[in-house]
């Protein structure tokens, strides 16, 4: 079974996780050769400040 794990940022839509989530599924499916429902995808979403890039919290960059 595989389990994928996807970090995000906050601020996605709803629809664009479905989107993601859908899309994901068919290429593991079609690179493992698996059914999608043995296809787990756990997304966890955080927020910019519990992140960082060079030692600058991703939530102090400028926006890009």
């Amino acid at each position: 079974m595989p389990i994928i794990n996807i970090h995000l940022f906050e601020g996605r839509t709803v629809d664009q996780k479905r989107k993601l989530a859908s899309e994901v599924t068919d290429a593991v499916c079609r690179s493992l050769n698996v059914a999608p429902d043995v296809v787990r995808i756990i997304m966890s979403e955080m927020a910019g400040e519990n992140f960082s890039i060079a030692g600058v919290l991703k939530s102090d960059q400028p926006a890009k």
